[in-house]
């Protein structure tokens, strides 16, 4: 399968983190944590996401380096992407969607968040 980033429409979408960013672990046994291209750990955070409809989806987000975000805060991801991916599996295939941002930032602009969003 071909893995081409899927552009995400970040404009039209509400984004609160509701867990702080953790190192991504790629082996649970030796504790090794995943790396970008430039050798920067890569952090996931976990996203509520609500549409205008009230729709809402829990998101994992993956960014290089650690996102200035605590849960509870309204943030944007930047340069958000998806990924397709295909695990074979003995009862067909699984399949879903991964994300990766460029940055998550706090409306407010602000490392930390504060009222004045």
């Amino acid at each position: 399968m071909r893995n081409i980033p899927i552009p995400v429409d970040v404009h039209r979408l509400r984004f609160t983190c509701v867990k702080a960013a953790r190192p991504r672990v790629i082996d649970q046994d030796s504790g090794k944590i995943k790396t970008d291209k430039d050798g920067n750990k890569v952090y996931e955070s976990v996203l509520l996401a609500e549409d205008e409809f009230g729709r809402i989806e829990l998101v994992k987000i993956g960014t290089s380096g650690e996102p200035p975000i605590t849960p509870g805060q309204d943030v944007v991801p930047t340069a958000m992407v998806g990924y397709v991916w295909e695990i074979p599996s003995t009862n067909g295939p699984r399949w879903g969607i991964s994300y990766k941002a460029a940055s998550i930032v706090p409306v407010s602009g602000r490392p930390g968040g504060g009222d004045n969003a």
